[in-house]
This record gives structure tokens, sequence and C-alpha cells, in this order.
């Protein structure tokens, strides 16, 4: 049985990058039904809301996809070795 401990969290630490990116790209699918759907309703104002709410959710896809695609320091796997810390 494997207990942790402080100092173990780099060893046993995983990124939820590709949890955000589904989460993020299911907003993107609302925002983006929601700004069409106001504007076929005539609601400028829920609009534009919704439009800004697009805008942070593409571009929280856009810093997530660059974390992915940067690779292990951003989401590590097993085969990565923990930080060393640093003496006091």
């Amino acid at each position: 049985m494997h207990l942790i401990r402080t100092g173990d969290e780099p060893v046993t630490a995983r990124s939820p990058l590709r949890l955000r990116l589904g989460l993020a790209l299911f907003g993107l699918f609302c925002t983006t039904a929601g700004t069409v759907a106001f504007l076929f309703a005539h609601r400028p104002v829920w609009a534009a809301a919704c439009g800004a709410l697009w805008l942070v959710t593409t571009v929280d896809l856009a810093l997530i996809v660059r974390h992915l695609r940067q690779g292990p320091h951003y989401q590590p796997g097993r085969d990565v070795p923990p930080y060393r810390r640093s003496a006091p």
C-alpha cells in the first residue's frame, strides 16, 4: 500500500487537462448555440453575453491545447521523475 505523504505531490499529481479540454469543448458548443439562439430571438444583450462567454471559452481552449502540445512538463506521465526538493 502506497501512503501519500508531503513531498510525493509531483509523483502522484496528474493534470486534468484532458478533462478541461472536454469541458471547454462543451462550453464552446453551448455558448455558440446560445449566441445563435438569442440572435434569432432578437435578444441582443443576451447574445452579447453569450458571445463574451464564447470568447473566454475559446481563449481557455487555446491555452489548454497549447499546454497539451508542450508535452510532459504540463502533462506528466508515470515515466516523468519527481522534482527534487531543494534543501532548506
